[in-house]
């Protein structure tokens, strides 16, 4: 006998829409078929968030609201990003567990599943969907694109604990009662290492599943598509992510470079200096060391002053790294702090709204009986 269906968890499938109208109902058609062979297992909304999309996205999405009672639309009045189009999506998510999911479907819908699988199987907080893994594949992405994109992850995965291989996908399983307490304030696509990283530092369990990232339907839908990422701000912000994951290795690994080359610039001018000293000895028998350090600096002056700057600029750099990192430990324990605060407050707040409504309903059934 399978269980009532308020018993099985809910879910909240979140999908960013911008300028999709071109795809959006069949692919919509595709999603609402896989969901329906998961209905044994799991309750379903989808919330779909139409970022200020300039063509008919939102009309088809108000439509297929129409045609479907667990589908609901909000409507950004502008685009403001993916980073704000996932957090108005948390903010209105009524499921226990939040799927999101690129409309687009280059990652297709059997991840939902695959994730959410992950999620219950392993208690995570967090499940990435992950090309880029062991067991992922990548097909018909443009190939600056995906060497972008690979490169990204390698940079984050490398200045960052836990070994990860995606850091940038959007394509993520939240657990929601973890990310409801969860202050985040990306804007744009700087919110996927954003989330990773504060999930790490409230110690929470991230898991990573294989997942196929194939670019073919919406280039046979639109033709070749071509990647809509700003390559330079993508640039900077995955710099900027990778600095605050780990800022101390930004700073000492710069410092440790320039150190080596203040060394290297050190022994050259103490072989000038000695260079000097002996050519001195060999004329006077009674030299005195200054004059010829005075001559050492006067034939190879650049030596000098290179390597004294050299040398400061690597005590400068090891002491900002010291600073970044206590910096950091100090922003870990305060955003543990906030978190912790704010998710008993969220809480609180559930709790307070469905005991009203609970009371409500009480206080109606009271009335009926007289």
């Amino acid at each position: 006998m399978s269980p009532p269906s308020d018993a099985l968890p809910l879910v909240t499938l979140v999908l960013p829409v911008y300028n999709e109208a071109a795809l959006l109902r069949p692919n919509l058609l595709d999603i609402f078929a896989h969901l329906e062979t998961l209905k044994d297992r799991y309750r379903f909304e989808v919330l779909i968030v139409n970022d200020g999309s300039c063509d008919d996205s939102g009309r088809i999405a108000e439509a297929s609201a129409a045609e479907h009672e667990f589908v609901r639309v909000i409507h950004h009045p502008r685009n403001f990003g993916l980073g704000q189009g996932l957090r108005t999506g948390f903010a209105h998510a009524r499921g226990h567990y939040a799927v999101v999911l690129d409309i687009d479907l280059s990652y297709g819908p059997q991840h939902i599943e695959r994730m959410l699988d992950r999620m219950i199987e392993t208690r995570a907080k967090l499940v990435l969907a992950s090309p880029y893994g062991p067991g992922g594949a990548v097909a018909n992405v443009p190939r600056t694109r995906l060497l972008l994109s690979r490169w990204a992850n390698r940079f984050l995965s490398l200045f960052a604990p836990g070994n990860y291989s995606t850091w940038t996908c959007m394509v993520r399983a939240f657990d929601m009662r973890f990310f409801r307490g969860l202050h985040l304030r990306g804007s744009g696509l700087e919110i996927m290492p954003e989330i990773v990283q504060k999930a790490m530092i409230l110690r929470a369990r991230i898991e990573e599943v294989p997942a196929e990232l194939d670019w073919a339907r919406q280039n046979a839908v639109s033709g070749k598509r071509k990647s809509s990422m700003r390559v330079v701000r993508q640039i900077l912000d995955t710099m900027l992510s990778g600095f605050i994951l780990r800022p101390f290795a930004f700073l000492m690994l710069p410092g440790l470079a320039v150190f080596l080359f203040a060394l290297y610039a050190s022994a050259w001018m103490f072989i000038h200096f000695f260079e000097a000293y002996a050519e001195l000895v060999r004329v006077h028998q009674d030299t005195d060391p200054t004059d010829a350090l005075r001559i050492a600096y006067q034939s190879h002056p650049h030596t000098y002053i290179v390597a004294l700057l050299s040398l400061l600029l690597s005590i400068l750099l090891f002491g900002l790294g010291l600073l970044a990192y206590q910096a950091k430990r100090y922003y870990e324990d305060l955003f543990h702090l906030g978190s912790t605060i704010y998710r008993h407050m969220v809480e609180s707040e559930r709790r307070v709204t469905v005991n009203i409504g609970s009371s409500r309903r009480g206080s109606g059934r009271e009335s009926a009986g007289h």
